[in-house]
């Protein structure tokens, strides 16, 4: 009778030991429906615990809240097998031959889908799966593949017996995981994906040419797979991949909660007069609540920019300044604009989104030197001195060396600009200027935006000289995003920008490096594409071998650093 003594196995498996667990990820499993019930096979979930993690079973409902809720407490996602897709969520009529179409599941996989990518969420799916991936990620799904098809997917054998062959792409997770380039498996679908969509590629298709894997190209932990690894003996890796995936976003999210996240260049307020709402998640734009959310970013330092010539300068600064604090004013409860590390600080821990304010082109001063008193008490913590062309401030990396650096104008500018508090960036300044600021300024002084001429020659990047001038300065210098400072020709990707970050560390040191991502002023590469990709550039971050010291430093730290030397003993 002992196997029925439960209290006893209680006490053996449980409290002989403290803590009672160890800590596994939580994976959300979307169930199938049937009969009045949630259901889900045995594979699903023991797979998962088998491979390390803790499974819970998603029901198929369309209530956002659940969803949501839902997606903020699991750290990866499994989108099961079952019947066929309504067709008219793709805007298709129906195919006679479309097979049994479950209405439960539609809608809230489509909504549960969108939302997980949206938030970096670790996603495997399986079988239906992977439609479901291509049905709400811009991709298409066929309705009957029976006529194109020379290879039985439907198989009548037991769903553990491999039935064909699939061939495997060499440079995909899946050959990672499995170092094969043909794979057995199973087959029991007559829907299939039939084009994968911009965010994904195809990583494996049988012998007829039916797609039966894709991953993410945007460096997303997405996969999905055309068969039923659950079943299979050898099922097992895929499932492991998941876990591992899930435990580098559950390591991210742990510490984003404590650290500050801070871009230190966006441009996002040269598209407010063009009516978007920030507070909704709008396309137009790279940075709004909804993306810093799901990316888990808390500081956007927003600049007015100012295009060079500009009639009244100082009101059109203004402007964009009465803008962004209106728009800051109508979601009280949600950002804050900040202009100290301490605020900083406390309004993080409020839970609050922070925008602080910039300038980019010192001809917003108008030639007026109070103008930086005014500016700074509207809260303006930085100032980039030029931007494209030369300016009575300094000439600029793509000037004509009017005054041979920094003017005589520009020398007042960067001591007032000391004595406020506010940081001096140099970004777009030309060498003779760069070297002439850092001569005069007696506080650090940083680069908001720039990379590393080294890696990509480009008059706007810093050359390794001045990379170790601006670190011997105590200075910082923020890796960005555009795709012509990252590397000379072909498509720029996160990739390109780890690159420029490595190059810049090993050169300067991890305290003089951070990010500006120049989002929304043509920022942004595949990989690190707008704000909701914050956390998952933290998750590659781990996965490159970064620590957490090192990331917390990336992030935030050494701005905070940077400006609390500059605002010191001001009172800010």
């Amino acid at each position: 009778m002992n196997e029925f003594d439960w209290k006893s196995q209680l006490a053996q498996q449980v409290y002989t030991k403290y803590p009672e667990f160890t800590e596994r990820p939580l994976i959300g499993i979307t169930g199938n429906y049937g009969d009045l019930t949630c259901k889900l096979a045995e594979g699903y979930y023991d797979s998962v615990i088998k491979a390390g993690g803790v499974p819970i079973i998603i029901p198929p409902t369309a209530d956002t809240d659940v969803i949501i809720n839902t997606l903020e407490n699991i750290s990866g996602l499994i989108l099961s097998g079952g019947s066929d897709f309504d067709p008219r969520y793709a805007g298709e009529e129906k195919d006679p031959k479309l097979g049994e179409i479950n209405e439960k599941r539609d809608l809230p996989e489509l909504f549960i889908t969108r939302l997980a990518y949206n938030r970096q969420i670790p996603i495997l799916g399986i079988c239906r799966g992977i439609q479901t991936l291509a049905m709400a990620l811009d991709g298409k799904v066929k309705q009957d593949i029976t006529d194109i098809t020379t290879i039985n997917h439907s198989q009548s054998e037991e769903r553990s017996v491999a039935t064909h062959q699939v061939s495997i792409e060499k440079d995909s997770i899946l050959y990672e995981l499995y170092q094969k380039e043909k794979l057995s498996v199973n087959s029991l679908h007559h829907q299939a994906v039939c084009d994968c969509g911009e965010r994904f590629r195809v990583t494996a298709k049988s012998d007829d040419g039916i797609i039966e894997a894709m991953e993410s190209r945007e460096f997303k932990s997405i996969i999905g797979v055309q068969w039923h690894p659950e079943c299979l003996a050898d099922g097992l890796p895929i499932f492991k991949w998941l876990i591992q995936e899930a435990n580098l976003f559950r390591q991210a999210c742990v510490l984003h909660e404590t650290m500050l996240t801070i871009d230190s260049h966006c441009d996002t307020p040269m598209f407010f007069s063009q009516g978007v709402d920030f507070s909704q998640r709008d396309d137009r734009i790279l940075v709004d609540l909804h993306k810093m959310t799901d990316g888990h970013q808390d500081v956007s330092m927003m600049v007015a920019y100012l295009p060079q010539p500009t009639e009244n300068p100082t009101a059109y600064a203004d402007a964009i300044f009465d803008r962004i604090e209106e728009i800051v004013n109508q979601h009280k409860d949600a950002m804050v604009i900040a202009n100290s590390p301490a605020i900083l600080l406390y309004e993080k821990n409020k839970g609050r989104k922070l925008i602080m304010l910039g300038i980019e082109n010192g001809i917003a001063l108008d030639g007026k030197l109070d103008n930086l008193k005014h500016f700074s008490k509207r809260g303006v913590v930085y100032m980039t001195l030029c931007h494209n062309g030369d300016n009575d401030i300094c000439d600029s990396a793509k000037g004509n060396q009017t005054n041979d650096g920094v003017s005589n104008f520009g020398k007042e500018v960067i001591k007032k600009m000391n004595k406020l508090g506010m940081m001096v960036d140099l970004s777009h300044a030309s060498e003779k200027s760069f070297y002439d600021a850092l001569k005069i300024s007696k506080d650090p002084i940083f680069c908001s935006h720039s990379n590393c001429r080294a890696l990509c020659d480009h008059p706007r990047n810093l050359t390794d000289d001045q990379m170790r001038a601006l670190a011997k300065k105590g200075g910082v210098m923020q890796i960005t995003l555009y795709h012509g400072f990252l590397r000379a020709d072909g498509e720029a990707t996160v990739e390109d920008v780890f690159a420029h970050l490595d190059h810049a560390i090993e050169v300067m040191g991890i305290e003089h490096v951070g990010i500006g991502t120049d989002f929304d002023g043509d920022g942004g590469v595949r990989g690190f594409a707008n704000s909701s990709d914050v956390i998952n550039f933290t998750r590659l971050m781990l996965k490159h071998g970064y620590s957490e010291d090192d990331i917390i430093n990336i992030w935030g730290m050494n701005i905070l650093v940077l400006m609390t030397k500059i605002q010191r003993g001001l009172g800010i």
